[in-house]
């Protein structure tokens, strides 16, 4: 009876006790950290630095990034998951929190219920681009030349989970043509063989092409957005729906995210924050910069941005199951 009522007192002493750090949150002498499953210098660790630098005044305390980079995004989403859920540990990862359930046969948390969902940040439109010396200057050449040369084409990618390895995918299925992949240990690798010619087709976020494309080192054939962008480099290229691969939409999106339990009062602070923050001109101008857009809809709330993240599973796994690509 007394070890029962022992364990009774230290359960309503922790309850007590975040109780008192919801009501605190955030202490003046603490640390927010977000962290970036991917490493520093990519697409995702720029959003991150870019958030981090806006959610400092509304949430009132320093947020610092963190890499914790690997396995697809999986190292640093368990990392957070198994974090003390008391606010000071966050994770901003890309769609990637919706391919790893159907990526891994084995993983250590579950998304859909390891997790507080924080809210959406931004969306990320992606280019179909190729070799600058590719025979085809539109869609219509380059479906004619895939077509002719099927079983000779290399598509690369940054990896196996990566944005570019997920339109990879769909890109084949909707063209019904099995390509060579060859992945890469980021983008950046993968684009210098572009450009190199050492491979043919590429994939991947306008964050990491735009530039290239300006520059005119690449070949740009299709956005993967429903619309046309606005972006200047990109405003002439149509999408890929457009051209003839119906239904064809791949964007890439950001996400904030808490271990599971965090205290309801927390999590609301930091989606308050959230908010204030993807409102805030110097944020969406960046954002505007790299080619993303700034979420403004309802999924910046957290109920909808889970609901939107499952969509997101039921989606993708259904493309890498038909693809047969697991990693263990």
């Amino acid at each position: 009876m007394k070890k029962i009522l022992k364990l009774a007192l230290v359960a309503t002493a922790a309850i007590a006790a975040l109780g008192a750090q919801a009501q605190d949150y955030p202490a003046k002498d603490k640390t927010v950290t977000l962290v970036v499953p991917f490493t520093a210098g990519g697409p995702t660790d720029r959003v991150a630095r870019d958030l981090a630098e806006a959610l400092r005044k509304p949430l009132g305390a320093n947020v610092v990034v963190d890499n914790t980079a690997g396995a697809g995004s999986s190292i640093g989403a368990a990392r957070v998951a198994r974090a003390t859920p008391d606010g000071y540990t966050l994770l901003l990862n890309h769609i990637g929190m919706s391919t790893m359930p159907a990526l891994y046969r084995k993983l250590s948390f579950s998304v859909p219920n390891d997790f507080e969902y924080l809210g959406m940040v931004n969306d990320v439109p992606m280019t179909l681009i190729a070799r600058p010396n590719i025979p085809a200057n539109n869609m219509k050449e380059l479906t004619a030349w895939i077509g002719q040369n099927k079983g000779k084409i290399n598509l690369g990618n940054a990896g196996l989970g990566a944005a570019s390895h997920l339109c990879g995918l769909m890109f084949q299925n909707a063209m019904q043509v099995e390509m060579t992949t060859v992945p890469y240990k980021g983008t950046a690798p993968a684009i210098t063989d572009l450009i190199g010619g050492q491979i043919d087709l590429l994939c991947d976020q306008t964050t990491n092409t735009t530039s290239q494309i300006e520059g005119k080192k690449v070949k740009a054939f299709a956005v993967t957005t429903s619309k046309r962008l606005t972006t200047p480099a990109l405003k002439d290229l149509p999408t890929l729906a457009e051209s003839g691969l119906k239904n064809f939409e791949v964007t890439i999106w950001h996400g904030l995210y808490a271990p599971k339990g965090t205290p309801a009062d927390v999590t609301k602070k930091i989606n308050d924050a959230l908010k204030v923050a993807l409102k805030d001109p110097d944020f969406i101008k960046k954002q505007e910069a790299l080619g993303a857009v700034v979420v403004t809809d309802k999924r910046v709330e957290p109920a909808e941005h889970k609901k939107f993240v499952q969509a997101e599973i039921d989606k993708w796994g259904a493309v890498i199951k038909a693809a047969g690509t697991y990693a263990d």
